[in-house]
């Protein structure tokens, strides 16, 4: 059967795997693909039309069981691990952050206004390097398009592009 997964990038993945997976299977399946060994702090999800919310795959039952056709699940961090400097791999680390990127964006993990500019400050740095007025002008409509805040403002461009300067 075929799996339809969104990765924490946004990128969809399809898997065909075995009508007798388990959640495991799924997991074993997706960090094979994306050459992830530090697999314990991630699971899936998948949306259940009864409840109208999004619910954990359990790792020991069938996935059939679980999910119904057309199988569509969301790679996830399930588990954050308690000194995320002890963790070996920087993919392990980049998908951790995808994760807090995508759950600042949406407002599951509110931040404030300060947090907010100083985090897209640093999402600006590693997208486009260090501030540059010739490359990236005066105004904030170098970083327009970038998605900060669930409610983003030109107050909160305006700050971006303040702290963006001072990063080198």
């Amino acid at each position: 059967m075929i799996v339809e997964v969104n990765l924490l990038d946004g990128s969809p993945l399809q898997l065909e795997i075995s009508s007798k997976a388990t959640g495991e299977d799924l997991i074993e399946a997706i960090t094979k693909s994306i050459n992830l060994l530090e697999k314990d702090y991630f699971g899936v999800t998948h949306y259940d039309k009864k409840d109208q919310t999004r619910i954990w795959v359990q790792n020991d039952r069938k996935l059939n069981k679980q999910m119904k056709e057309p199988l569509k699940c969301w790679f996830q961090v399930r588990f954050y691990p308690p000194d995320p400097a002890q963790l070996s791999e920087d993919i392990t680390r980049y998908q951790l952050c995808l994760q807090i990127q995508q759950d600042v964006k949406s407002g599951k993990l509110p931040c404030s206004f300060v947090t907010h500019a100083l985090l897209g400050a640093y999402l600006v740095q590693s997208e486009l390097g260090d501030y540059d007025p010739v490359d990236h002008g005066l105004s904030t409509d170098y970083i327009r398009d970038f998605d900060f805040a669930p409610n983003q403002s030109e107050d909160l461009l305006e700050r971006i592009m303040e702290v963006h300067k001072t990063l080198k």
